[in-house]
Order: structure tokens, then sequence, then C-alpha cells
């Protein structure tokens, strides 16, 4: 079945830097756009940056210019690098693909 891990969350402080990472299986991991959503206490869910097949990316312009989308098909893994790290940046990031989610990984940005 098809699974999404995210993984690399944590506590960190203005201007730190984070990347967050997104294990796919049990589909065709290269065939596919992906996505990374976030979700703050009390907010909706949104979309923050994807990417397509071929590489192709899009970022919210909130984030423009500190965060990155990549992908690696050798290892059916998408990435999320974080700089410049706000407090507003705080929430639970997921990683999508189509109707499905992660569990979510745990971003928090506090000084």
């Amino acid at each position: 079945q098809v699974q999404l891990v995210e993984s690399g969350g944590g506590l960190v402080h203005p201007g730190d830097s984070l990347t967050l990472s997104c294990l796919a299986s049990g589909f065709s991991f290269r065939d596919f756009a992906m996505n990374w959503y976030r979700q703050a206490p009390g907010k909706q869910r949104e979309l923050v940056a994807t990417i397509g097949r071929g590489g192709g990316t899009t970022v919210r312009d909130s984030v423009e210019g500190r965060f990155t989308i990549s992908r690696d098909n050798t290892k059916n893994t998408l990435y999320l690098k974080m700089n410049n790290l706000r407090v507003e940046d705080t929430a639970t990031y997921f990683c999508n693909q189509g109707v499905r989610f992660g569990q979510g990984t745990k971003v928090t940005v506090s000084s």
C-alpha cells in the first residue's frame, strides 16, 4: 500500500535551517508530482511547495528564496530544505501525493 513517511522536524531557533525528508513506497514515485503541505495550530493546511515529475518546482510566496523542494527518484525520497526559518514557519509538515498524506513531522521555530 502507499506509504509516505516524513522525518527531519524538530525545535530550532529563528534563522536556523532544517531539511525534511519523505520516504515514499507503494507506488511509482518517479511518475508523480509531489507536494509539501503544512498546518499550523488552529489554521488550515496550506500548500508549501510542489515538484513535478520532471523536477520543475513552485513554492508559496512566503517561503520563496528560503525553502527548496527536491526529489531523489533513486531513493524514492522527497526533500524540503528550509533556510532562515521564522517563527511563523512553525507547523506540522506533510508529504503529499494525490489524496495521500503522511503522518507529518513537526517543526517548531522559537527563540
